[in-house]
């Protein structure tokens, strides 16, 4: 496995590269774990529903056991900033919304049944109510801004949502071609992955600080961290680490990602004509994929995403090492570790 030294070699400062950093989700968490134990009935009280039905679906809602990483980012880059305030709550409460309503609404689109090992809502309550209950999600959080007057961290979300809306239907569009570059790659995976966790950071840093430079730097670590985040994910698909899932979902839906964009730029005509007679296959079966995986791999596929995955979480690293030193830094900067280690 790796470790955090991979983001510290050639460093001016030898102190900080033999700085054991956090890259556990819990040691990551300990600097805030007092916001998040504040954060989780506030969260609560922001989803609640005077309907029967409405407050019955939250209640099942709030039962998922997701990792809750964007509040986390949200609270831990308020505290690299500043203080973690009461809009810093609202902003968490906020990203956790809309992410949560984006979630739903993603079950309906995709037709999924399970969601974290659940049933999804529309598997429970039918595409309409789904559909109605994402847009109730949403309403709270706009609401709870709107309400507080948090215009600054209610434009950074909603750019977000704007931005991972057009990623979204960039990736569908060019999946009916299959005429991807790498260029259009890194704009569809930046707007649809890196918007909502650059959101994220900015929000935290604009709930502490008025400071300008520290708010750009926040948020840039957020794409960076999140441009990083979601290589990781594409590499899951080829089965470069093991996930401890199935692999080849995105082949099956001709998402056409890195390891495989940059193979194809490196085939001979031939090769690149045999593998995309299979990536356009509508039912791929197991040969299928691991040719296909075994195809990005042979030619450089896999090793280039690595090294693009690696400059990234080493971009995200300096940007959050250039903050003040404290517990929350250091967890941030031991989160770019974390990201490229994960297993899913």
């Amino acid at each position: 496995m790796e470790d955090a030294s991979v983001f510290t070699s050639n460093r001016a400062d030898e102190r900080s590269a033999e700085r054991s950093l956090p890259t556990t989700l819990d040691a990551i968490r300990a600097p805030v774990s007092e916001e998040l134990d504040a954060f989780r009935p506030y969260f609560r009280e922001a989803m609640r529903a005077d309907h029967f039905l409405l407050d019955k679906i939250t209640q099942y809602v709030l039962k998922q056991k997701g990792k809750r990483v964007r509040p986390l980012l949200v609270l831990l880059s308020a505290k690299v900033c500043g203080e973690v305030t009461e809009m810093s709550y609202r902003a968490a409460a906020l990203v956790e919304l809309l992410h949560t309503a984006t979630l739903v609404h993603d079950d309906v689109v995709d037709d999924a049944d399970t969601r974290r090992g659940m049933f999804s809502i529309n598997a429970l309550w039918k595409n309409k109510i789904a559909v109605l209950m994402g847009d109730f999600l949403l309403s709270r959080g706009l609401l709870l801004s709107l309400d507080h007057q948090d215009y600054t961290v209610l434009h950074a979300l909603s750019d977000a949502v704007r931005r991972m809306s057009e990623g979204e239907l960039l990736q569908i569009e060019k999946a009916r071609f299959l005429d991807i570059d790498e260029e259009t790659y890194f704009r569809i995976i930046s707007d649809k992955t890196a918007s909502l966790i650059s959101a994220c950071t900015a929000a935290g840093a604009l709930s502490a600080t008025d400071d300008d430079d520290m708010v750009d730097r926040m948020r840039t670590y957020g794409e960076k961290l999140g441009l990083a985040f979601q290589i990781r994910d594409d590499l899951f698909d080829f089965g470069a680490v093991d996930a401890g899932k199935p692999v080849g979902i995105d082949m099956q839906e001709k998402k056409m990602t890195l390891p495989l964009i940059h193979a194809l730029q490196q085939a001979a005509k031939s090769d690149k004509k045999r593998v995309m007679k299979r990536v356009r296959t509508d039912e791929k079966s197991a040969a299928d994929m691991k040719a296909i995986a075994e195809f990005a791999r042979e030619h450089g596929g896999i090793a280039y995403a690595q090294d693009r995955m690696h400059a990234f979480a080493e971009e995200a690293y300096e940007l959050a090492g250039s903050f003040p030193e404290s517990p929350a830094r250091d967890a941030l900067m031991g989160l770019t570790a974390y990201t490229i280690q994960r297993t899913r």
